[in-house]
């Protein structure tokens, strides 16, 4: 494929009821900016807030992938074990505060 010059700006078509059109145009007009302007915002924060979903996604399923390799190695804790070293910590924690 060859290399095809982008364009500046592309037009993007919406179709909006008109009193959503309305109130959403006065609204960014009362903050001195453009509806174009609001609408690249929005979309830049959409697209950064599932970009950051998926990443965390990753970073769950890598975590759940170590801890399922350590328990098949047979390094883990029975959960009674870990109930009474937190409880532990628990009481040394609220000796402190009182």
């Amino acid at each position: 494929m060859p290399n095809e010059a982008v364009p500046k700006g592309a037009v993007f078509t919406l179709k909006l009821e008109p009193d959503l059109r309305r109130a959403f145009i006065a609204t960014a007009r009362a903050n001195d900016r453009t509806a174009s302007q609001v609408v690249r915002d929005l979309m830049r924060e959409y697209i950064d807030r599932h970009q950051r979903v998926g990443e965390y996604a990753a970073f769950l399923s890598a975590k759940v992938e170590r801890a399922r390799a350590q328990a098949a190695a047979g390094r883990c804790a029975a959960a009674a074990d870990v109930e009474a070293r937190f409880a532990s910590k628990r009481c040394l924690k609220a000796r402190y505060e009182a």
